[in-house]
């Protein structure tokens, strides 16, 4: 079709993966096919310093017989994993620099001594989000171990795929939602999916607050999941007691809807807006709405390609 470009987009959690093709025809983007894997037992665990994946062979097979039942040619993938193999944070320098490579250098130095790892051995990339007069920046870092990812690139590429983006899961979430949130520029995203819970604060339409959190249970732990909201908004109001949250939007599958804005409506003291994958995505009666949630992190990964 005219106009039209298919991309791939594949989400890793510890007990298996998601994959979406995704076409945009226009300004739409419409799913055209979608698959699943569960892994077989101990094939993967989620671990900040260690190689995740197990046994490679299982993991190869699933990936590389989903990616067949899309029966696309286009081997190239975004990718979505898991927020708790690394970490992400805003921070706060001095100084401008000259080049990408002398604001990695300056960054490392200055979080070396707040990792469990070597942080000379980690992958790191950032963005600037704001720049004042005064010449102060705040960046967006994100840190994954080279081995935790290595690992990762190698066995997709074994199992005939390019990886082309990777990102972690929140944030791929939002990429799903961004032209929607793009809009509002004193809001607060609160994210509630699988097991982990992600607060992101905007504020002039820059981001200035970030945590994610795994709270096992999820959403069945509701009162461990308040703490940990009311927890980050009060971090939130003492580092920034001027800014006013005026728009709240929230992400969750439809079983946790009621639970789960009832959670951050008396956390946040404000009715949230739920942002539904349905209004997002055409084609989305290809499957049920539960199982098209759960294919969010995927289709936000897979929108990165437009």
């Amino acid at each position: 079709m005219l106009f039209s470009r298919k991309t791939v987009g594949l989400e890793i959690y510890q007990e298996g993966a998601r994959m979406v093709l995704l076409e945009k025809r226009k300004d739409k983007l419409h799913l055209e096919g979608s698959g699943a894997a569960i892994f077989p037992a101990d094939t993967l665990k989620v671990s900040l310093k260690e190689a995740n994946v197990l046994h490679s062979a299982q993991f190869v097979q699933a990936i590389r017989e989903m990616h067949l039942r899309l029966l696309t040619k286009n081997e190239q993938v975004a990718v979505s994993l898991p927020d708790s193999i690394g970490r992400v944070m805003l921070v706060d320098l001095e100084t401008r620099f000259k080049n990408k490579e002398e604001g990695a250098s300056i960054i490392r130095w200055k979080l070396k001594k707040n990792f469990p790892f070597d942080i000379n051995e980690a992958h790191l990339d950032y963005q600037i989000l704001l720049e004042k007069e005064s010449g102060e920046i705040t960046a967006l870092v994100s840190l994954i171990s080279r081995q935790v990812l290595h690992q990762y690139e190698e066995l997709l590429l074994e199992a005939g795929l390019q990886p082309k983006q990777i990102d972690f899961t929140t944030f791929n979430l939002y990429n799903l939602f961004a032209k929607r949130l793009e809009l509002a520029e004193n809001s607060a995203v609160l994210v509630g999916y699988g097991e982990s819970v992600s607060v992101l604060i905007f504020s002039g339409g820059a981001l200035s607050f970030y945590r994610a959190k795994e709270i096992p249970g999820g959403m069945k732990e509701a009162n461990r999941v308040f703490r940990e909201i009311n927890s980050s908004l009060l971090v939130y109001n003492d580092k920034y007691p001027l800014n006013t949250i005026t728009e709240v939007f929230y992400i969750c599958p439809p079983r946790d809807i009621e639970t789960f804005s009832s959670v951050v409506s008396e956390a946040m003291g404000k009715e949230p807006v739920l942002l539904d994958v349905t209004r997002m995505i055409e084609g989305a009666d290809l499957v049920e709405k539960e199982t098209l949630h759960s294919l969010a992190a995927a289709l936000g990964a897979a929108a990165r390609g437009y």
